[in-house]
């Protein structure tokens, strides 16, 4: 078994018992690697104070601190959250070369993370809203 960055261990689920436990934009989001159509999103202009968690799985990926509004119509942060939140791939489908972000935890994938953030990191993590619940501050 898989441990997760929460420190718990992970059996990794089928296809199907994803397909059966998530909606079918969330499915074909997280896991065929699919995006959203722009400022459709849920948390594209959200900026309330809390943290956002992965759809699938609940591990914390980004927090309100590094959110901003890019204007690209999905939700943009700066940075993702302390410890090995997300990881990153190569995606060159399409006839792009991008960097993929996916969650640490179980591999869903987020949206993709681009080097035209504002100044404190550079970066740009667009990601989709379907990919994501956010847990307001305490």
């Amino acid at each position: 078994m898989a441990k997760t960055n929460s420190g718990k261990a992970s059996t990794p689920k089928s296809e199907a018992q994803w397909r059966e436990e998530l909606s079918p934009e969330a499915f074909a989001v997280c896991r065929q690697k699919g995006t959203e159509r722009p400022h459709t999103g849920q948390y594209d202009q959200h900026f309330e104070n809390g943290k956002y968690h992965c759809h699938c799985c609940g591990a914390e990926l980004f927090s309100s601190q590094s959110k901003f509004d890019a204007g690209c119509g999905w939700p943009s942060f700066s940075a993702p959250a302390n410890g090995p939140a997300v990881k990153e791939e190569l995606d060159v489908t399409h006839g792009m070369s991008r960097t993929e972000v996916m969650c640490d935890d179980c591999g869903a994938h987020l949206g993709h993370v681009f080097p035209d953030g504002p100044p404190e990191t550079g970066l740009r993590y667009c990601i989709n809203s379907v990919a994501l619940d956010f847990k307001e501050a305490d």
